[in-house]
């Protein structure tokens, strides 16, 4: 959790308390001794001064639509201090809103960016049922007035102006060691005769269904199952008609949007973007990892890295990452200890210098690699693992230890393995292990946030530290077929609808290994053009899960090309918003991506054709771009051919388990 008192970044500049005004980048909070108005260019919120708190009485998009229903609401006094800030080094500056209220007190944050305030109700209201990883959290979501009542007093529940919502409910899943489902959607209409209910989500919508006009929510927590202490985060009802999160000590994100699915997911990445924005050359970059082969530490040495080097070179990969086994320590997962040997926690105690180089396979440390990367245009990057134990106590000597590699190597790139979130203390340690790092490195630092098992902060935990590293998946001797193209295909498509896609390192493997794992099935990598497993990764962060020297040369050959064509246009990719279109994939779909480009004119289409008999796909871009209408499509990249017919993109791909990338302009 990060509450509004210990933001990293706040200016010094506070107002009056009694009226007055504060603008900073585009942002605006007005208020007089009852009333506060948030705005910018997205949104203008009106809320009024109760004796429980502040309640919105207004909420408009920036066309002017209403969302909530008229209130009477009985007064009481207001006390307002304003400054300028940040959520953190790599985030937009906006506004900070304290408000006070008798003894309640709640925070706003505006920016410029976002379609609504990040708010801290400053209160938890007393729902707590169950410790970390509950068995059966949704099962404890039971419903009783005297809750209902407490939600509504402690948050801003709100009561919408339409008769007819669409709620949605996002189910996220990580530990995606043993899951593969990772977002799944819950809808209802919203009736009158709707019993009351609470959700366990970290995202809910309530959406206009005529319109397509709506508030979608977003709270700043580690997905349910994984917090210190549980208890619901949002209440839906028919009677009062609307929706509200319940305060439970995580800031939530409250999003006005317009146009409807698309309109969401813009709304919802430009939000995480105003928390860590996009910068070009430091995000959506091809980074590689050699454990991804399955060889685990084994070939790690100087030598081999060397090799990497070369081959990443000419691949046209931008960061060559080592994993676990570049240290002097040993951990549980190194293939150089026995069954039950080494450690994965106690890194300090065990050996004060377990993060040193190891001697025997860096004699001449880490310079000589680092060195080589760079000559060739790359960047390095190192597997960590932050100390978990006795609450993470260790969380300063772990900072300085990456500060330490940042400063004398110029390494900025972190895989962050083995974190565990056992209790409050240890997630706020952990929070300021990444705001030392992000503070004095001005934000060049980045974190690969592992999500694939254990108890960790997930994908909203820490949403400004960088990517999260969602996936291990491994072709592997014998009968281990964990790797398929379109199950990460699914994954990508599914999680895009609520996370920003640079956040998401989506992993391509070498699908010429151990090709006798899958037999004839017709979904098995080797199935796939090369070029086209690349593809499904490069609208997210790539990530190459392999062997870059033991790649086979044909499959490097095919990749090349889209890599430096894709290298080309990613910033004007990803400084956009991207949409997941078609079907959900299943490997028999017509599915892909459309991008809403940074520079304003142009645009992306990213469609696949998996194993189905229909060789084109019409889709109406409508949905997405409205009435922009484009001159031509131009064929970038795969095999295909694209037309455009007013709004309607036409494109051809002859052969299944293949692609067609399309720009407009």
């Amino acid at each position: 959790m990060r509450s509004f008192t210990s933001c990293a970044c706040v200016a010094l500049l506070a107002s009056a308390v009694f009226g007055g005004s504060f603008e900073n980048a585009g942002c605006r909070a007005e208020w007089d001794d009852t009333t506060l108005t948030l705005s910018n260019a997205k949104f203008t919120r009106v809320l009024q001064a109760t004796a429980q708190g502040l309640k919105t009485i207004s909420f408009k998009t920036a066309d002017g639509v209403e969302l909530v229903a008229p209130q009477k609401v009985k007064v009481a006094p207001l006390t307002i201090t304003a400054e300028k800030t940040r959520y953190s080094p790599v985030g937009e500056e906006g506004l900070l809103v304290v408000a006070k209220v008798a003894s309640r007190t709640c925070a706003y944050r505006v920016f410029p960016g976002a379609g609504g305030p990040l708010v801290d109700y400053g209160v938890t209201t007393d729902f707590t049922v169950l410790g970390p990883e509950p068995a059966d959290y949704r099962g404890k979501l039971k419903y009783d007035r005297d809750k209902g009542a407490a939600v509504r007093r402690d948050a801003d529940f709100l009561t919408f102006a339409s008769g007819h919502l669409r709620v949605t409910e996002f189910l996220f899943a990580d530990k995606t060691d043993v899951q593969n489902e990772l977002e799944q959607e819950k809808e209802w209409l919203l009736n009158m005769l709707e019993a009351p209910r609470f959700l366990a989500a970290n995202a809910m919508d309530a959406q206009d269904v005529a319109t397509g006009v709506g508030v979608v929510y977003l709270r700043l927590a580690p997905l349910p199952r994984s917090r210190p202490s549980f208890g619901p985060d949002f209440l839906i009802c028919g009677r009062p008609y609307g929706v509200g999160p319940v305060a439970n000590g995580y800031a939530v994100g409250e999003i006005a949007y317009t146009g409807d699915v698309a309109g969401r997911e813009r709304a919802l990445q430009a939000f995480q973007r105003a928390l860590r924005g996009y910068r070009p050359g430091r995000d959506g970059i091809f980074l590689t990892n050699t454990w991804g082969d399955g060889n685990r530490d084994e070939r790690i040495n100087e030598a081999f890295l060397m090799k990497e080097v070369v081959a990443g070179g000419e691949l046209g990969v931008d960061v060559i990452q080592i994993d676990d086994g570049w240290q002097k320590g040993r951990t549980a997962n190194s293939a150089a200890v026995k069954k039950g040997g080494g450690t994965w926690s106690t890194y300090w105690d065990v050996d004060p210098d377990f993060w040193k180089p190891c001697p025997e396979r860096f004699p001449n440390g880490l310079e000589g690699v680092v060195a080589a990367a760079k000559a060739r245009g790359m960047k390095f990057g190192l597997w960590f693992g932050p100390d978990s134990s006795n609450d993470c106590r260790h969380w300063e000597d772990d900072a300085n230890c990456l500060l330490d590699f940042h400063r004398r190597l110029g390494v900025d790139y972190f895989k962050m393995d083995s974190m565990v979130i056992r209790t409050g203390i240890s997630a706020e340690r952990q929070r300021k292990m990444f705001d030392k790092m992000l503070n004095e490195s001005q934000g060049a630092m980045v974190f690969d946030l592992d999500c694939t098992a254990n108890i960790r902060p997930g994908y909203f935990g820490l949403v400004d530290i960088g990517p999260l590293f969602v996936e291990n998946r491994y072709i592997r001797k014998g009968d281990s077929r964990l790797y398929w193209p379109h199950f990460t295909l699914r994954n990508a498509w599914g999680l895009a609808r609520g996370i920003d896609p640079v956040r998401l390192r989506m992993e391509v493997l070498n699908p010429l290994r151990f090709p006798e794992a899958y037999g004839d099935d017709p979904l098995a990598p080797a199935k796939w053009p090369a070029d086209a497993l690349f593809a499904i990764t490069m609208s997210f962060s790539p990530l190459g899960w392999f062997e870059i020297s033991n790649l086979a040369p044909e499959t490097a050959a095919a990749m090349k090309p889209l890599v430096t064509r894709w290298k080309a246009e990613r910033a004007n990719m990803h400084g956009g918003a991207l949409h997941p279109v078609g079907a959900r994939p299943d490997g028999h779909a017509w599915t892909g991506f459309v991008v809403e480009a940074a520079d304003g004119v142009s645009g992306y289409a990213l469609l696949f054709r998996e194993l189905n008999a229909a060789d084109s796909f019409p889709m109406d871009l409508q949905p997405i771009f409205g009435s922009r209408r484009f001159a031509s499509a131009e064929v970038i990249g795969g095999r295909g051919k694209a037309e455009l017919d007013g709004a309607t993109l036409k494109v051809q791909v002859p052969n299944k388990l293949d692609f067609v990338w399309v720009k407009f302009k």
